[in-house]
């Protein structure tokens, strides 16, 4: 696509405050004090856009904020990043529009209490508006709100579309049929595969989803990721020097590094490789954005474990 020199993507912001370092978690009318605290933007769109932006890959964001502390510190963010934010905000520049939660993180489990202000409204002004901020895209990441009407227009213009749809409770084909119409790559983890297809394994989702996508995914969590291409799974392992401390933001920081691969014109099968290493990096620390990756590091994993690529018939 020429002159498409930009990954983007259009989604509300997420804070969130991150305690953690803490035995155990308080009851009502206690206090408890945590050994450590991180104030970070939170998963989706904007953490994915942020992740590929260090990485090198030019990108921006059309939201929605406010005047607020958190919504200048969102800003910054961004901005540190090499992420462009574009505000579609129309309301009151004193109201919180973006969704902020708090976490308290033990060795057991965690506790979040979250405000949320929903998602962009979409009207037929924000819908243009958003058009604008995101045409020319090489590459642009859907979400599961209302802005079918954007994701049509840059299809047809040449636009690559990506969809990560998130866990929930009533996951379906039927229900993502209009994401799976218009998305050019999809990748579920192996929980909402299994749910969306209706079966009992990462495989069978896969050759499911093949119906719908040309290059299906798979995220496997822990064992990696499994994707098809022209008949054969493509099968990349974990990376097993990272260590799990925290998976908070992993799906989002995979597409990071799917969204690298595809920006420079590698292989569906580096692609994948990418997204192992950029969704490995991110567990090593607390948050969705504590465990940064360099694209000098990234390169350097990339030549070392490219060689475990697998490739079997479907």
């Amino acid at each position: 696509m020429p002159g498409s020199d930009f990954a983007a993507g259009a989604g509300s912001v997420n804070i969130d405050l991150l305690y953690y370092g803490i035995d155990s978690l308080p009851v009502e009318g206690e206090e408890v004090y945590s050994k450590n605290f991180s104030v970070q933007l939170g998963g989706g769109i904007p953490a994915t856009l942020i992740n590929a932006g260090r990485l090198g890959v030019p990108a921006r964001i059309a939201t929605e904020l406010g005047e607020d502390m958190f919504s200048e510190f969102a800003k910054g963010e961004f901005i540190k990043n090499r992420v462009e934010p574009i505000n579609v905000y129309k309301g009151n520049g004193g109201n919180f529009p973006l969704n902020i939660t708090s976490a308290m993180i033990t060795e057991r489990d965690r506790t979040f209490i979250s405000y949320g202000c929903g998602s962009i409204t979409a009207d037929d002004r924000t819908l243009e508006e958003i058009y604008g901020i995101l045409k020319g895209a090489k590459i642009v990441l859907m979400d599961n709100g209302n802005l079918f009407p954007v994701y049509e227009k840059l299809k047809k213009e040449g636009s690559i579309l990506l969809f990560d749809c998130g866990w929930d409770s009533g996951m379906s084909l039927e229900k993502y049929e209009k994401q799976l119409a218009l998305a050019d790559y999809f990748m579920p983890n192996q929980k909402e595969a299994k749910a969306i297809t209706k079966t009992d394994s990462p495989y069978k989702a896969l050759e499911i989803l093949s119906r719908y996508i040309e290059k299906p995914v798979v995220k496997l969590d822990k064992a990696g990721c499994i994707g098809l291409e022209n008949g054969r799974i493509v099968t990349v392992p974990q990376i097993d020097e990272y260590r799990c401390v925290d998976s908070t933001g992993a799906g989002d920081a995979f597409l990071s590094g799917f969204v690298y691969g595809l920006f420079y014109g590698y292989s569906f099968a580096d692609c994948l490789l990418f997204g192992n290493i950029t969704g490995g990096k991110c567990v090593t620390e607390v948050g969705c954005l504590a465990a940064k990756i360099s694209e000098n590091e990234l390169k350097t994993m990339y030549s070392k474990y490219r060689r475990n690529i697998q490739y079997s018939e479907a």
